[in-house]
């Protein structure tokens, strides 16, 4: 089995405060890092994961672990449905792409790697993201680009994609590194690709990221136990503003008592030793003892 190191790990622990036999919905269980921990500390886990291949890795490593668990491939938009009414004392979303996803060229994620032009999570369902790009105005693109890429150059390259219509990763990644004045050679040696950002809004639109997380916030409050916790870890800077945003109409609405005031960013030995966690935060938040009507919480 690969290696997998999960982001924040001891943070998460520390800030969902896990106690023996209670269960935790681990919305994204990718390859099983933090479902592991959790079930080494006499948790029940549920686990969801878009990805069949992802979901047949974490039973492989749970079962090593052992414990009370369950899988399911499912999008974490529908967790009221996984859970059929029942209550969970922990949740925790890790968001954004897995390892996996980015080493096998075949799955279309990677800019640094030549592959179909996929990014589809869930491969068996959905359009592929040469077929989504090809269908979207040079508007639309312009406007991906910007709100889930943060990018500068989104013109440029809404209009290289519309002229080009790649079909490959490397042929996106090329078409991004000319559009913002760099040789392909040159921007797979820097620090972050310039497609970096492409790559990222267009994978956020193909699984309808943005969207589903929407979803999960909304439904958070309603599968929480009382005094449940629940911790998100983004990896966009999109992705942070809704979590922080639906905390805080959250704490004011009474659905939460404490929401984390400020993200918890990952230690600086962390950041060097997994590059992945260099732009993760994580948000938390934790439901009102018993039920309260109408009375605001407090900011911890």
């Amino acid at each position: 089995m690969m290696t997998h190191v999960p982001v924040l790990l001891e943070e998460t622990v520390k800030a969902l405060k896990p106690k023996r036999g209670q269960t935790l919905a681990d919305c994204t269980v990718g390859l099983g890092g933090h479902a592991a921990e959790f079930l080494r500390r006499g948790l029940r886990v549920i686990g969801l994961d878009l990805d069949p291949a992802n979901v047949e890795r974490a039973r492989e490593r749970l079962s090593e672990v052992g414990g009370d668990y369950a899988l399911h491939v499912a999008n974490f938009a529908g967790l009221p449905g996984i859970l059929a009414g029942e209550a969970v004392d922990l949740v925790l979303a890790d968001l954004g792409v897995s390892s996996p996803h980015l080493d096998d060229p075949a799955r279309g994620f990677s800019y640094r790697k030549d592959g179909p032009l996929d990014m589809r999570m869930d491969p068996t369902r959905g359009k592929p993201a040469s077929e989504l790009l090809a269908g979207m105005s040079e508007a639309d693109l312009v406007s991906l680009l910007e709100e889930w890429g943060d990018e500068e150059e989104a013109e440029r390259i809404a209009a290289a994609i519309r002229e080009r219509k790649p079909q490959r990763t490397r042929d996106l990644a090329d078409l991004v590194c000319e559009a913002k004045g760099f040789s392909p050679d040159r921007g797979a040696g820097a620090k972050q690709h310039p497609a970096a950002r492409t790559f990222q809004a267009i994978r956020m639109a193909v699984n309808r990221e943005p969207a589903n997380l929407e979803r999960l916030l909304a439904v958070l409050p309603s599968v929480l136990k009382p005094g449940g916790r629940a911790a998100i870890i983004s990896f966009h800077s999109g992705e942070d503003r809704l979590v922080k945003q639906s905390f805080r109409d959250g704490l004011r609405a009474g659905l939460y008592a404490e929401v984390s005031p400020d993200p918890i960013l990952p230690s600086a030995e962390e950041s060097q030793l997994n590059p992945r966690a260099r732009s993760a935060k994580l948000r938390v938040c934790r439901t009102p003892a018993r039920k309260a009507g109408g009375r605001a919480g407090r900011r911890v």
